[in-house]
Protein backbone atom coordinates (compact mmCIF):
# COMPACT_ATOMS: atom_id res chain seq x y z
CA UNK A 1 0.00 0.00 0.00
CA UNK A 2 1.19 3.13 -0.46
CA UNK A 3 0.34 6.47 0.67
CA UNK A 4 -0.49 9.46 -2.26
CA UNK A 5 -0.99 12.78 -0.61
CA UNK A 6 -4.25 11.86 1.04
CA UNK A 7 -5.39 8.84 -0.85
CA UNK A 8 -4.18 5.24 -0.71
CA UNK A 9 -2.98 2.96 -3.80
CA UNK A 10 -3.35 -0.19 -3.40
CA UNK A 11 -2.60 -3.42 -5.72
CA UNK A 12 -4.39 -6.51 -5.35
CA UNK A 13 -3.18 -9.35 -7.51
CA UNK A 14 -5.77 -12.23 -7.73
CA UNK A 15 -6.21 -15.72 -9.48
CA UNK A 16 -8.59 -18.39 -9.97
CA UNK A 17 -11.25 -19.93 -12.34
CA UNK A 18 -13.27 -17.42 -14.29
CA UNK A 19 -16.51 -17.79 -12.16
CA UNK A 20 -14.78 -16.76 -9.19
CA UNK A 21 -13.16 -13.75 -10.89
CA UNK A 22 -16.15 -12.41 -12.58
CA UNK A 23 -18.32 -12.80 -9.23
CA UNK A 24 -15.05 -10.65 -7.99
CA UNK A 25 -14.80 -8.05 -10.36
CA UNK A 26 -18.49 -7.57 -10.20
CA UNK A 27 -18.17 -7.07 -6.48
CA UNK A 28 -15.40 -4.63 -6.87
CA UNK A 29 -17.56 -2.63 -9.64
CA UNK A 30 -19.91 -1.91 -7.30
CA UNK A 31 -17.83 -1.16 -4.39
CA UNK A 32 -16.64 1.72 -6.77
CA UNK A 33 -19.08 3.07 -8.30
CA UNK A 34 -19.08 5.49 -5.06
CA UNK A 35 -16.47 8.58 -5.16
CA UNK A 36 -14.68 6.92 -1.92
CA UNK A 37 -13.18 4.03 -3.67
CA UNK A 38 -11.95 4.00 -7.25
CA UNK A 39 -11.35 0.68 -8.61
CA UNK A 40 -9.12 -0.39 -11.66
CA UNK A 41 -9.04 -3.98 -13.28
CA UNK A 42 -6.85 -5.46 -15.78
CA UNK A 43 -6.75 -8.70 -16.54
CA UNK A 44 -3.54 -10.65 -17.94
CA UNK A 45 -2.07 -13.47 -19.16
CA UNK A 46 0.39 -16.21 -17.34
CA UNK A 47 3.77 -14.81 -17.43
CA UNK A 48 6.01 -17.06 -19.41
CA UNK A 49 9.28 -17.94 -16.99
CA UNK A 50 12.44 -16.72 -18.68
CA UNK A 51 14.42 -19.44 -19.32
CA UNK A 52 18.20 -17.65 -17.67
CA UNK A 53 16.26 -17.66 -13.73
CA UNK A 54 16.74 -20.16 -11.89
CA UNK A 55 14.05 -20.69 -8.66
CA UNK A 56 14.56 -20.16 -4.88
CA UNK A 57 12.24 -20.27 -2.05
CA UNK A 58 12.65 -18.17 1.22
CA UNK A 59 11.06 -18.75 4.26
CA UNK A 60 11.30 -16.12 7.41
CA UNK A 61 9.69 -16.36 10.98
CA UNK A 62 10.27 -12.80 13.50
CA UNK A 63 8.30 -11.43 16.04
CA UNK A 64 5.68 -9.37 13.95
CA UNK A 65 7.03 -6.09 13.14
CA UNK A 66 6.43 -3.54 10.30
CA UNK A 67 8.17 -3.56 7.11
CA UNK A 68 9.07 -6.76 6.66
CA UNK A 69 7.53 -7.54 3.46
CA UNK A 70 8.39 -3.83 2.54
CA UNK A 71 12.21 -4.35 3.28
CA UNK A 72 12.42 -7.84 1.73
CA UNK A 73 10.59 -6.79 -1.48
CA UNK A 74 13.26 -4.13 -1.74
CA UNK A 75 15.93 -6.18 -1.20
CA UNK A 76 14.96 -8.60 -4.28
CA UNK A 77 14.01 -5.30 -6.51
CA UNK A 78 17.14 -3.80 -6.17
CA UNK A 79 19.15 -6.83 -7.78
CA UNK A 80 16.52 -7.57 -10.55
CA UNK A 81 15.20 -10.82 -8.77
CA UNK A 82 11.69 -11.44 -9.33
CA UNK A 83 9.09 -12.14 -6.82
CA UNK A 84 6.73 -14.79 -8.24
CA UNK A 85 4.90 -15.57 -4.84
CA UNK A 86 3.99 -14.15 -1.48
CA UNK A 87 2.38 -15.92 1.39
CA UNK A 88 2.25 -14.31 5.23
CA UNK A 89 0.90 -15.78 8.09
CA UNK A 90 0.62 -13.50 11.63
CA UNK A 91 -0.05 -15.68 14.65
CA UNK A 92 1.00 -16.31 18.51
CA UNK A 93 4.45 -17.86 19.61
CA UNK A 94 2.86 -20.99 21.19
CA UNK A 95 4.29 -21.15 24.79
CA UNK A 96 4.88 -17.37 24.56
CA UNK A 97 1.91 -15.83 22.87
CA UNK A 98 3.91 -13.23 21.66
CA UNK A 99 3.34 -12.25 18.30
CA UNK A 100 4.96 -14.01 15.32
CA UNK A 101 4.89 -13.28 11.55
CA UNK A 102 6.27 -15.97 8.69
CA UNK A 103 6.78 -15.45 4.97
CA UNK A 104 7.45 -17.50 2.16
CA UNK A 105 8.41 -16.42 -1.44
CA UNK A 106 9.36 -18.15 -4.48
CA UNK A 107 12.00 -16.27 -5.90
CA UNK A 108 13.66 -16.02 -9.71
CA UNK A 109 17.09 -14.86 -9.27
CA UNK A 110 18.62 -14.02 -12.62
CA UNK A 111 21.78 -16.61 -13.99
CA UNK A 112 24.08 -13.41 -13.73
CA UNK A 113 23.57 -12.87 -9.94
CA UNK A 114 26.40 -14.44 -7.69
CA UNK A 115 24.77 -16.87 -5.43
CA UNK A 116 27.18 -16.34 -2.91
CA UNK A 117 27.00 -12.70 -2.59
CA UNK A 118 23.08 -13.00 -2.77
CA UNK A 119 23.20 -15.52 0.01
CA UNK A 120 25.63 -12.52 2.06
CA UNK A 121 23.74 -9.75 1.29
CA UNK A 122 20.31 -11.52 2.15
CA UNK A 123 21.35 -12.59 5.77
CA UNK A 124 22.80 -9.31 6.04
CA UNK A 125 20.03 -7.78 5.93
CA UNK A 126 17.95 -10.55 7.79
CA UNK A 127 20.32 -10.30 10.67
CA UNK A 128 19.79 -6.63 10.59
CA UNK A 129 15.85 -6.78 10.90
CA UNK A 130 16.17 -9.85 13.55
CA UNK A 131 14.58 -11.79 11.13
CA UNK A 132 15.19 -15.70 11.10
CA UNK A 133 15.62 -16.81 7.11
CA UNK A 134 16.55 -19.62 4.81
CA UNK A 135 17.36 -18.88 1.34
CA UNK A 136 17.60 -22.49 -1.02
CA UNK A 137 16.69 -23.21 -5.01
CA UNK A 138 14.05 -25.34 -5.59
CA UNK A 139 14.98 -28.50 -6.13
CA UNK A 140 12.37 -30.67 -8.75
Amino acid sequence: MTTLGSEFAMLLLVSGNWATLNKLEQGLNKLGDGEALKVSIRQTDAKMPAGDRMPYAVDIVSLDQQGIVFNLANFFASRDIEIADVATKSYAAAHTGSPMFAVQMAINVPGTVHIAQLREDFLEICDRLNLDAILEPVKT
